[in-house]
């Protein structure tokens, strides 16, 4: 459908324990290019991550909202490990195609569940052709949940159509225990769910249809 430039930053991490320690702090199973959720002792989301592995060194792509959050967290957890983290989301700009799309040799692009984000050189513009409205539109018509609108410290992933993003044969991640009474108990509480307009509690609205996060009945 289209293309949209997303306020999004770009974090490099460095150093050979990099994959480990996002591994060991996040809800997926990273092992390569992936995306997963950074989540409180209490299970609460910090940031979604888009994590793309690339020679040398690790990139994490996630809402400017949640940038300081991420940093300050990823910071406290490195210890002894050798891990550096730098900020180059100055550098760069990223957007989101909605289908896969031809780019410059300079321009990173990877496949996520929302469609395929791109990175590119701040000097590098791509062509934007889709409005918020139509993005809007997408993600209800999709159930796609993004941050500032689902995707808040205030909720789990569980709740905001994250759980794809929660590994459940993984081991230790600060709220793992949390997710995975949630999940073993059938209780997870609220749910994100699309819903035919008009929406009191819609956190995205839609043409037709808007999504909303809702107790689970």
């Amino acid at each position: 459908m289209g293309v949209v430039k997303l306020d999004y930053y770009v974090l490099v991490l460095r150093g050979k324990d990099s994959i480990s320690l996002v591994n060991g702090l996040s809800t997926n199973k990273v092992d390569g290019t992936c995306t997963t959720v950074f989540t409180t002792q209490t299970a609460k989301i910090i940031d979604m991550v888009d994590v793309v592995v690339s020679e040398g060194f690790v990139a994490l792509i996630g809402h400017n909202l949640y940038k300081d959050n991420l940093v300050q967290h990823i910071n406290r957890k490195i210890l002894a490990q050798d891990v550096t983290i730098s900020d180059v989301s100055s550098a760069n700009q990223v957007y989101l195609a909605t289908s896969e799309i031809a780019v410059p040799g300079n321009v990173t692009i990877c496949e996520t569940f929302r469609g395929w984000i791109i990175v590119a050189p701040i000097n590098t513009e791509l062509e934007v052709t889709m409005t918020e409205m139509e993005f809007e539109n997408y993600r209800v018509e999709n159930m796609i949940p993004i941050q500032g609108k689902e995707i808040t410290p205030s909720n789990h992933p569980l709740a905001c159509g994250l759980g794809h993003l929660v590994h459940e044969a993984k081991g230790c991640y600060i709220g793992q225990e949390i997710l995975a009474r949630m999940r073993s108990r059938g209780k997870q509480g609220k749910q994100l769910v699309r819903v035919s307009n008009p929406v009191d509690d819609a956190t995205s609205i839609g043409i037709s249809h808007s999504l909303a996060i809702r107790l689970v009945k």
